[in-house]
């Protein structure tokens, strides 16, 4: 029977796989990374989506990027900071706005 502190156990193991093989100087067959990532896929489909799971893919950075990659289809870019991403685009909005505005020429005061 599978718990989920089961779950999460195998979770927490093939993350350290992951960063090892990440890390690993020694290059990875590609079918043994497949391999890997499938499982971790299989293994957050069946992990409850809870504090815990929210907790592992704050502290796994790798984790969090499979964990957004897999669910891109429903939810976008999921684990990317909103906040950070509205305020670069509108600070983009306005340089572009400023520099339509400005006379050719002028040169922008910092």
């Amino acid at each position: 029977m599978t718990t989920p502190l089961t779950t999460h156990r195998n979770l927490v193991t093939l993350v350290q796989v992951l960063r090892k093989l990440e890390h690993s100087r020694v290059p990875v067959n590609a079918d043994q990374y497949r391999a890997l990532v499938a499982q971790i896929a299989t293994e957050l489909e069946n992990h409850p989506r809870d504090a815990s799971l929210e907790a592992l893919l704050a502290a796994v950075p790798e984790l969090a990027e499979l964990y957004e990659n897999l669910n891109y289809a429903h939810a976008g870019l999921c684990r990317s900071p909103l906040d950070a991403s509205v305020r670069a685009e509108q600070m983009a909005l306005d340089a572009i706005n400023a520099a339509r505005t400005r006379p050719t020429g002028s040169v922008p005061q910092a």
